[in-house]
C-alpha cells in the first residue's frame, strides 16, 4: 500500500464517521466531513480540489456550527424552555447514544422534559404538559438541526465530487 493510497484511506473513513457524526452528538459531523475532504485534496496536491472549492466546503462547515445550534435553540425558545430544560436535552441526547437507535429519538425528548420538570420544582397536570410541549418542541428543533446538517453534507459530498471529477 502507498502512502497516498493509505492517506485516501484515512479521508474516506473521516468522511464516513463524520456522516455518522452528524446524528450523533459526541462525533463533530461536518467539521469531520470538511478534514477528510482536505486530506484527500492535500494528498492529490490540490490539482482536482483549488482553493475556491475549500474555501465553499468551509463556508458550508460553519454554516452547520451554525445550524446546529440555532435549530436546537429555535425549536427549544418557540415553546419557552428553560435552560434546564436545554441542558437537559444535551445530557439526554448524549446517553441516548448508548440506547441507539431508540436512544437517539427519546434522549434528547426525555432530557428536556426532565430538566423543565426539575425547573419547575413542581409537578401538576399543567406543569408536565408544558414540559411535554417543551420535550417536542427540543426534540423537533434538533430533528431539523440533523436534517439540515444532512442536507448540507450531501451539498459538500456533491461539490467535492463535481470537482474531482470535472
Amino acid at each position: 500500500m502507498t502512502p497516498d493510497t493509505l492517506l485516501y484511506a484515512i479521508a474516506a473513513v473521516l468522511v464516513m464517521v463524520g456522516l455518522v457524526g452528524i446524528v450523533l452528538p459526541a462525533l463533530p459531523g461536518i467539521p469531520l466531513v470538511f478534514i477528510g475532504m482536505l486530506l484527500a485534496a492535500w494528498v492529490g496536491g490540490f490539482q482536482q480540489i483549488g482553493a475556491v472549492t475549500l474555501v465553499v466546503l468551509g463556508l458550508l462547515t460553519l454554516l452547520s456550527l451554525a445550524v446546529d445550534f440555532w435549530a436546537a435553540a429555535i425549536g427549544a425558545r418557540r415553546v419557552g424552555a428553560s435552560r434546564m430544560a436545554l441542558a437537559g436535552a444535551v445530557i439526554g441526547t448524549l446517553a441516548g447514544v448508548f440506547f441507539a437507535p431508540i436512544g437517539l429519538f427519546v434522549g434528547p425528548f426525555a432530557g428536556a422534559l426532565a430538566g423543565e420538570l426539575l425547573h419547575g420544582r413542581s409537578v401538576s397536570a399543567s406543569r408536565l404538559g408544558h414540559a411535554t410541549r417543551v420535550g417536542i418542541g427540543t426534540w423537533l428543533g434538533i430533528a431539523f438541526g440533523v436534517a439540515l446538517k444532512l442536507m448540507l453534507a450531501i451539498a459538500m459530498l456533491g461539490l467535492f465530487a463535481w470537482a474531482w471529477y470535472h
